[in-house]
């Protein structure tokens, strides 16, 4: 299965639930989720870090995806995480926001990655 595909699934399946549960549960969310957003943060940091400057030696058009899991998902992730139930409503509405985006963003790339592999009926 190509790399695209399955990381738009991971996306979809574990990522905008996750947002989506966080930004609804507000501090209804147990305390442990917290912790894991905390070190979710961190990897998300190091990860989408490394990543973007592997494709800014390569000089690759794709990098904008590496800075804004740097600038936005990563630090967003952290602050949620260390603030934990004392989080104010303007950081989940920000996970929400993220989750929402996250979903359309995959099922997007989905549409368009499947019309690479499927011909079209009629075609031969």
């Amino acid at each position: 299965m190509d790399t695209h595909v399955l990381v738009a699934l991971f996306h979809i399946i574990a990522v905008v639930p996750f947002f989506l549960y966080v930004g609804f549960s507000r501090a209804a969310t147990p305390e442990s989720i917290y912790n894991v957003m905390f070190a979710l943060g961190i990897i998300v940091l190091g990860y989408h870090g490394y990543k973007a400057v592997v494709r800014y030696f390569a000089k690759s058009p794709t990098i904008w995806i590496n800075l804004i899991h740097m600038i936005l998902v990563a630090p967003l992730l952290l602050w949620i995480g260390y603030k934990g139930k004392k989080t104010e409503r303007p950081f989940y509405e920000m996970l929400l926001l993220l989750g929402f985006s996250a979903l359309g963003y995959h099922l997007y790339n989905l549409v368009i990655l499947s019309e690479t592999f499927v011909k079209p009926l009629g075609d031969s």
